[in-house]
């Protein structure tokens, strides 16, 4: 008997510590893919940079955590944080609802439109549409630039990464295209630029970085700034949704970073822009 009586504190107590060890974020897992330049990208020794990594460290100083970068390929990002392979996500990921029904989310840190864009002297440059397609105005107008793109697109291989918003929106609107789904953004912007596909979509930002390169030099935008609707609010940083005391010290941190100015100086060192939403 007293030795189950024993075994019974024992077994209460290493509970009890192990709960209260689950608030303790002076330590924070961070996953990403560094190989979304310019949000998170691995440069020519192997290091982790990028908007998010700056981000990433300043948000764990706020937090008084210690900040470890933890690499994921994006097919596998939500799995992993599920499972406990790190604490958050901060991978240029959207804020979308679709996604909430799994994790999660920080107030947004930094919003950047999706564009089309294709390679230089395609008729395709020719196109003439809105500025702007926002995906939360279902007018008539919104539709007749979706119509505008389709027929434009009807046929042509677009090319899209694998799980991401661009994908969806390629599925739930441009049904006149041929989908190519790439595995990575590296791997779509070289098909691009060979001729491979015959246009590409993602984020304005990560084409930018791709048209600083020599290998991008002939790539140019064409249609539309999109966002809103399932392309989501802005992007933020991933968390468990059991993890609510961890999303309240991101946000906390993720507004004094805004606040001050933060956001805004590391957008513009790597995008050329503010992105602070």
């Amino acid at each position: 008997m007293r030795i189950f009586k024993f075994f019974t504190t024992l077994l209460i107590t290493l509970s009890l510590s192990s709960f209260a060890l689950a608030g303790d974020w002076s330590k924070i897992r961070i996953g990403t893919e560094g190989a979304y330049e310019p949000w998170n990208y691995t440069n020519a020794a192997g290091e982790l940079v990028g908007a998010e990594i700056d981000l990433a460290r300043d948000l764990c100083a706020r937090m008084n955590a210690d900040c470890e970068f933890v690499q994921q390929d994006w097919d596998g990002i939500i799995p992993a944080l599920t499972n406990g392979k790190y604490d958050a996500i901060m991978a240029g990921m959207s804020i979308t609802e679709e996604r909430m029904k799994t994790i999660s989310f920080s107030s947004a840190y930094m919003t950047e439109p999706a564009r089309m864009s294709t390679v230089k002297g395609s008729p395709l440059t020719t196109l003439s549409t809105a500025k702007n397609l926002n995906l939360d105005d279902d007018s008539g107008a919104t539709k007749g630039t979706i119509g505008t793109l389709n027929a434009a697109l009807k046929g042509l291989r677009i090319g899209v990464t694998a799980a991401t918003i661009h994908e969806d929106f390629a599925n739930t609107h441009l049904s006149s295209a041929e989908l190519k789904i790439y595995p990575t953004q590296d791997e779509m912007n070289l098909d691009l630029s060979a001729g491979r596909i015959d246009a590409a979509l993602s984020d304005i930002g990560t084409i930018e970085a791709y048209m600083g390169t020599p290998s991008g030099a002939n790539v140019a935008f064409f249609g539309p700034n999109i966002f809103g609707g399932l392309l989501g609010e802005g992007v933020g940083a991933g968390i468990r949704q059991e993890d609510s005391d961890l999303k309240a010290m991101f946000d906390k941190a993720i507004a004094e970073a805004a606040a001050d100015g933060t956001i805004g100086r590391i957008s513009t060192q790597y995008f050329g822009k503010d992105l602070a939403p």
